[in-house]
């Protein structure tokens, strides 16, 4: 099934019309500032320069995790995080810039609907033309966007393309509504086997993330996302006429804030008393130390919507399946830094990619290690376990 181009998050597309003048406001100095500094070692003299690699990562990142050494190979990861200038004054800045003005770039996606044992329906947007172009053997890449995101936000689209630039098949999952996604149940489930996952700017602990979206000029943010709730909602309004249970729909049709959405609907859908009780036991930071395949957090400490005082620190650093990168600054899905900052791809991407290809090609080598297994014991290639890669972020 062809995917028609779907809408862009209503906090983008009501203002990306102001992108031309937001770029106008740059110095001209800045927009040909590096991403390095002097003290960041030269990466062009080649091998050479390998072997002075630091043990870890620059001290500008926090870097937690039983695993931290592994990132001192990623090429990524050698120069000191630098913000670009003037956007990152501002966390407030640095967010709605790179929201307004991020490149979007160009690809043809292919949509999908599956039919879920809920009867409830998933929307996948594959890359048109990659089931024929890529081996069946590539490795897949599963991209979940945040609340109300989809297939055309500008951090989708980036990943999606640098992933797809290394021969990774790329599929991103449409929560249910978002991107033009039909909505056919009020509940949703799912389940899938992954291999190794990213997590970006996650609000790990609801309950603080909830107290901070309440305070100064985070209630535009938090408006922003109840306007889209509630357009999603009103499309498929009918799905909840008559239904049993404490659905509130006059609460979620009218929400001013995600918490009278997730009051009026998420709660009940879920089965909790309460809204308080829904963020209390459904924080994802209640669930790191059960993290039993690679996982990789990235956060920003200026974040306004993930707060960084609700990072699980001490239960990533116990995991050894976890990993822990908190830059300085960044704000939200921000990270304009790096070399195509400020108008390019986030500064997180390369660091994600390397981080994938590390898990596959360690993948790959304990396959081919379990080959040579079964060849000794006598075992034909036909009966071996054959392994199934899918990675999330």
């Amino acid at each position: 099934m062809a995917a028609t181009a779907p809408t862009p998050s209503p906090f983008v597309a009501s203002t990306r019309r102001f992108a031309p003048r937001l770029r106008s406001l740059l110095p001209a100095g800045a927009m040909s500032s590096s991403s390095a500094t002097a003290s960041a070692p030269n990466l062009s003299s080649g091998a050479g320069e390998e072997a002075q690699a630091p043990p870890l990562p620059h001290s500008t990142l926090e870097i937690a995790g039983a695993r931290r050494g592994l990132l001192s190979s990623f090429a990524s990861l050698r120069a000191p995080y630098r913000a670009f200038p003037v956007l990152a004054s501002n966390r407030h800045v640095e967010t709605i810039f790179a929201a307004l003005t991020r490149s979007l770039p160009a690809v043809k996606l292919r949509r999908e609907c599956l039919r879920a044992p809920d009867d409830g329906a998933v929307a996948l947007d594959w890359v048109a033309g990659d089931d024929r172009a890529l081996p069946t053997d590539a490795p897949v890449l599963i991209l979940l966007p945040g609340l109300t995101g989809g297939s055309d936000d500008t951090y989708v689209r980036h990943m999606l393309m640098r992933a797809r630039s290394k021969g990774w098949r790329v599929v991103v999952f449409n929560s249910r509504g978002c991107a033009e996604s039909p909505v056919t149940t009020p509940k949703e489930t799912d389940k899938c086997p992954l291999a190794g996952a990213v997590s970006m700017c996650n609000p790990f602990n609801l309950v603080i993330a909830d107290e901070d979206f309440h305070k100064g000029f985070n209630n535009v943010y938090d408006r922003a996302l109840a306007r889209a709730l509630r357009t999603i909602f009103k499309k498929h309004a009918l799905l909840f006429e008559d239904i049993d249970g404490e659905y509130n729909i006059p609460k979620a049709a009218n929400a001013r804030t995600v918490r009278d959405f997730d009051e009026g609907i998420t709660r009940v859908s879920f089965g909790f008393k309460s809204v308080d009780d829904y963020y209390s036991n459904s924080s994802s930071s209640d669930s790191i130390k059960n993290v039993c395949i690679p996982l990789l957090c990235i956060q920003a400490d200026n974040d306004p919507i993930a707060p960084s005082r609700g990072i699980p620190r001490e239960d990533i650093k116990a995991n050894s399946n976890c990993l822990l990168i908190v830059t300085p600054k960044g704000g939200h899905l921000g990270w304009v830094a790096g070399d195509e900052a400020p108008f390019g791809c986030p500064w997180t991407d390369p660091i994600v990619m390397e981080y994938l290809e590390y898990l596959q090609n360690e993948k790959n080598s304990s396959t081919k290690n379990n080959y040579l297994s079964y060849e000794q014991q006598g075992v034909s290639e036909a009966s071996a376990p054959h392994l199934t890669v899918h990675v999330q972020t």
